[in-house]
């Protein structure tokens, strides 16, 4: 398995707790997995017991050949193995994607991910392992199902490896200009008007992987269904995505409940159960305490934890911002953004200080206690992949309302007040006012103790942990490599 970032290793995003879960998991189900990511200068080698390997490796990467220092770590529960894959040109930077000094990518991303894609291959012959599977995740990894089926598709080591190429987020695609090509040390014919790896005149690597992969994962089975249907979100790819739609499945992302669970969560005050409420209320009266906010006992609090940008809804929000603080509700917001909301949400707390607080950081610890002190919390995405923030509040008996997009409509149920059934609320149209009527209905509710207790107990019923996705990941290996003998 090979991807740029893993928690606790390196993190940017959400690929990282997924790579952090889901290999240990397949670990435990008794498959030998090893991890392949990039040695950054953040990764604190020694912290975490890696280990030299002493290999002379090197790597061609557009007509140069670099050195590859390779370390390992041993995960002593599962068994599973991290191998970073270094080389100080390369990944010795003061961050993973972007040159702090431009904000922008760095120029030769490119050759750092052409580098860590040939150098995975080259380590699995160094080390004598010879893969069933290579799973990569997003563009990053994207060249080892290229690189199988071109570079080394006459090398007898890798006869029979079959790949399976993850999507976390299609609007990150890895494109760079025309004239890099040669970089990747294929046939220069491969290049063409059309071909897999032209795009707009571009050198798309995503799109290329989309074409070479064996199988193609999303991770939620509604985005798998909303990048091939819909331009917007399918980012000019829906239309190789639909061509390789038999090959694309959606597994959703999974929860680590030994983290994200109230009645054993290290990182909040008054632990908490399905049968006994009263630590939540607990851990809302202290955070509401600390964040200098009146105890309101009929009030619901809204919990926001999220990247403040466009993509997340916030759009909505800020055209929404006075209307929901008209109403009898107070909220905490923890996240970092764009500038724009950063000011939004500065003003609104000078305006409103009996109503919001927001912490505009990011804190690990106060992201647990926000949900577990919030009644209500908001993820009103204009898309969302598969997203965590709701299946971590599911479990807390925090009511998501969200929009019904990607893997957010695949895990949250609107409550239907006629049946009395529902884990939370639900809005289809991307508009403020679509927003604000389902937070109405919901506050609406919350003045129902009884109605509203039993969607929070219901939500808390919902098991979304990463053993079922890696069976499901499991049982797409199995199907792949079941005539390779």
């Amino acid at each position: 398995m090979a991807a740029s970032e893993m928690v606790p290793f390196a993190k940017s995003g959400g690929l990282g707790d997924v790579l952090g879960a889901l290999p240990p998991a397949l670990s435990r189900l008794g498959h030998e997995v090893k991890v392949f990511i990039p040695h950054y200068a953040s990764i604190d080698t020694a912290a975490f017991d890696f280990q030299p390997v002493d290999l002379d490796l090197q790597v061609e990467v557009a007509g140069k050949s670099m050195p590859m220092k390779v370390s390992q770590y041993l995960e002593p529960k599962s068994g599973m193995e991290v191998y970073l894959l270094g080389n100080a040109n390369l990944f010795e930077r003061p961050d993973l994607y972007v040159d702090p000094a431009t904000g922008k990518d760095f120029v030769d991303n490119d050759e750092r991910f052409i580098f860590f894609c040939r150098g995975g291959l080259e380590l699995c012959r160094k080390i004598g392992f010879w893969p069933d599977v290579v799973h990569a995740h997003d563009w990053q990894a994207g060249l080892l199902p290229i690189y199988l089926k071109t570079l080394y598709s006459e090398d007898s080591y890798f006869a029979g490896v079959k790949s399976v190429l993850t999507i976390h987020n299609l609007a990150y695609q890895g494109t760079f200009p025309a004239k890099n090509f040669p970089k990747l040390n294929l046939p220069p014919e491969l290049f063409y008007a059309t071909s897999p790896f032209e795009f707009y005149g571009q050198l798309n690597l995503l799109k290329a992987a989309i074409v070479y992969a064996d199988k193609i994962t999303a991770v939620s089975e509604r985005y798998a269904r909303e990048i091939r249907s819909s331009s917007e979100l399918g980012c000019g790819l829906e239309g190789v995505l639909t061509e390789r739609k038999d090959d694309l499945v959606g597994i959703l992302n999974g929860v680590d409940y030994t983290i994200w669970s109230p009645s054993r969560d290290k990182n909040i005050p008054f632990k908490y159960h399905r049968a006994n409420l009263s630590g939540k209320k607990m851990n809302k009266v202290d955070l509401l305490n600390e964040s200098s906010l009146p105890i309101r006992d009929k009030t619901p609090l809204i919990g926001v934890i999220s990247r403040l940008v466009d993509q997340k809804g916030f759009d909505l929000v800020a055209e929404a911002a006075e209307r929901i603080l008209a109403m009898d509700i107070q909220m905490i917001v923890l996240g970092t953004g764009d500038e724009k909301y950063h000011s939004l949400f500065s003003e609104l707390e000078q305006k409103y200080p009996d109503k919001i607080k927001a912490y505009l950081t990011f804190d690990d610890t106060l992201a647990h206690r926000i949900e577990a002190a919030s009644d209500i919390f908001l993820m009103p995405s204009r898309f969302e992949p598969c997203g965590l923030n709701q299946m971590y509040s599911l479990k807390y008996g925090t009511v998501p309302l969200v929009r019904e997009v990607g893997g957010l409509a695949d895990t949250v149920v609107d409550f239907d007040p006629t049946t009395g059934e529902g884990t939370g609320f639900v809005f289809k149209e991307y508009t403020a006012d679509a927003l604000l009527s389902t937070l109405e209905r919901a506050v609406a509710t919350y003045s129902r103790r009884r109605v509203w207790t039993k969607i929070m107990k219901s939500a808390m019923l919902q098991d979304f942990s990463w053993r079922r996705s890696a069976e499901r990941y499991a049982d797409l290996y199995a199907g792949l490599i079941g005539s390779r003998g």
